[in-house]
C-alpha cells in the first residue's frame, strides 16, 4: 500500500488533472505515481518537465536502456515495471532487451555499456572510475552523450526515489507485480 496520500480526483484542479489526462492518453493507461504526484502540482509539473526534456536526449532505446538499469539498481518495483511496459509498447523492446537492460546488458553492445556505465553511476554515487569512462567512450559514446546519461539516470533516480518512498502500488497492466 501506498505510503504517501493520493489526492481524489475531484480534489485535483483543472490543469493538474489536464496533465493527468495526457498522461494517461500517452500510456493508454493513467499510471498511479502520476496521480500520487498530483498532490503537489509543482512536483507533477517537475517531473514532467524533466521527463519532455530527456526525450530530446540520446535515442528512446537508450534512454529506455538506462531508465531500466538505473530502476533495476535502485530496487525501484515501480520504475522498474513502468519502464518495461513503455520499452514494450512505445519503445518496441523485446522481453530479452529489457531483461538484459535491467541486469545491466543488452544484445547491442553500445546499449551494454550504457547500461553498465548506468549502472555504476548508481553503485558509485557518481564516482566513476576512468575505467567507466573508457569503456563507455570505447563503445562510441562522445563527452556530450555521457552527459546525456548521466542526465537521464539523474531523472530516472529522481523517480526512482519519489516511488521508493511511497512504496508505490504497482499498477502497470501485465506487470504481474
Amino acid at each position: 500500500m501506498s505510503r504517501l496520500t493520493t489526492p481524489e480526483l475531484t480534489d485535483i484542479d483543472a490543469k493538474t488533472q489536464g496533465t493527468l489526462d495526457t498522461i494517461a492518453k500517452q500510456f493508454g493507461f493513467a499510471p498511479g505515481m502520476f496521480t500520487t504526484l498530483a498532490g503537489n502540482p509543482a512536483v507533477l509539473e517537475i517531473v514532467m518537465s524533466l521527463q519532455g526534456s530527456i526525450a530530446k536526449l540520446l535515442d528512446a532505446k537508450t534512454r529506455h536502456t538506462i531508465a531500466l538499469a538505473t530502476s533495476h539498481s535502485n530496487n525501484c518495483a515501480y520504475c522498474s515495471a513502468l519502464h518495461g511496459y513503455i520499452s514494450t509498447n512505445l519503445a518496441g523492446m523485446s522481453t530479452e532487451e529489457i531483461e538484459l537492460a535491467r541486469t545491466g546488458g543488452s544484445t547491442d553492445p553500445k546499449r551494454a555499456a550504457v547500461a553498465r556505465f548506468s549502472q555504476q553511476v548508481i553503485e558509485t554515487r557518481g564516482q566513476v572510475g576512468d575505467e567507466d569512462i573508457a569503456a563507455v567512450r570505447e563503445a562510441g559514446y562522445t563527452d556530450p552523450e555521457i552527459q546525456a546519461i548521466v542526465t537521464v539516470v539523474v531523472v530516472t533516480l529522481l523517480t526512482n526515489y519519489l516511488n521508493n518512498v511511497n512504496d508505490t502500488a504497482v499498477d502497470i497492466p501485465g506487470a504481474g507485480a
